[in-house]
Parts: structure tokens; sequence; C-alpha cells
């Protein structure tokens, strides 16, 4: 796991520095599991659907998080999670003030271990990371976001057991 975890770290850190737009961090809690995130967010620079008021854009999401487990059944664990999404993202052109926005995406995770506790078992390090979220851009360059996100990992079914995690997340981010 640590050999992904490093090969994973060197292809979304070896392009150019100033192809970072944003930071991000988020806290979110579910099935008895507290989990933090940091991420990094590379902008698309594309616009879809672009004639009215709101347009389609997106950004990919590298994170890099815990969770910590906090069952009543025992045997709570901490897991490292490596992340990297695809995020679409409907949101209201607005030069200046707020812009409210909708998203949505699936992406790719590596966990650390495979239970993070007695009750929720995964039974792959690899997941996948579905989620909705609600949230507002605002700052004289729309510079802060601040959102809401529900969050489904899972391993699809790859392996059995596939219990999989809902989480629902507070999340923080600021555009360069």
């Amino acid at each position: 796991m640590n050999k992904i975890g490093l090969l994973i770290g060197a292809l979304l850190f070896s392009g150019s520095v100033s192809a970072v737009d944003g930071a991000s961090v988020e806290y979110g809690n579910g099935d008895a599991t507290d989990m933090a995130r940091a991420g990094l967010i590379c902008n698309w620079d594309k616009q879809w659907f672009a004639e009215g008021d709101w347009h389609v854009t997106g950004f990919w999401e590298a994170t890099l998080g815990t969770w910590n487990g906090h069952s009543n059944a025992g045997n709570n664990r901490d897991i490292v999670d490596i992340g990297i999404t695809p995020v679409f993202r409907f949101q209201k052109k607005n030069p200046s003030g707020m812009s409210p926005y909708l998203e949505g995406a699936i992406g790719f995770h590596l966990i650390s271990k495979t239970s993070i506790n007695a009750d929720r078992k995964f039974g792959t390090a690899f997941q996948f990371g579905d989620h909705l979220g609600a949230g507002v851009l605002f700052g004289d360059r729309r510079q802060f976001d601040l959102g809401y996100r529900f969050q489904h990992l899972s391993n699809a079914s790859i392996k059995k057991p596939n219990q999989g995690i809902n989480f629902n997340q507070i999340r923080f981010a600021y555009h360069f």
C-alpha cells in the first residue's frame, strides 16, 4: 500500500506547481466514522452549456485524508484515504458576489485498511467514491468556496464484503 501511495503522490505532484488552482479541506462523519481530508484543485478551464446564466464546468480534486472509526462493536481503526476525483459543477455565472452551485462526481480512492470497525468491512483497498453536493462561491474573485457533500464509498461489488460507507461533509476551498 505504501508503494502505491508514493506512486500516486508522485504522479499527482509531478506536474507544474502552477497547475494547482486551489486547495480544500473537508470534515464529515457517518456510519460511526469521522473523516477529514485536505485536497488540491486543478481547474479544467472548460465551460459547457454557457449560453444562459448558468454553465457546467469542473476540476480535478486530489485528496489525502483519514477516517477514524468509533463503533460500540469495537475493533475501531484509523484509515488513510488517497483519492483522485473529476468533479462536475453546475454553477451560476456571477462575475462578482455569490455564485451558487450543484456538483456531482465519481472518483477513485485507495484506503490503507479494508475495515474501519467490527461492523464495517470494505473487501478491497480500491474504492469508488461518488458524491452529490451544493454550495456557494463568494468573495471579490469568488475565491472562497463553502459547500456540503453527501459521499458514498464502496468497491462496486468487485469483491465481497462490500458494505461501503456514507459521509455527510462540510467542505471549504480557496481558489488561488
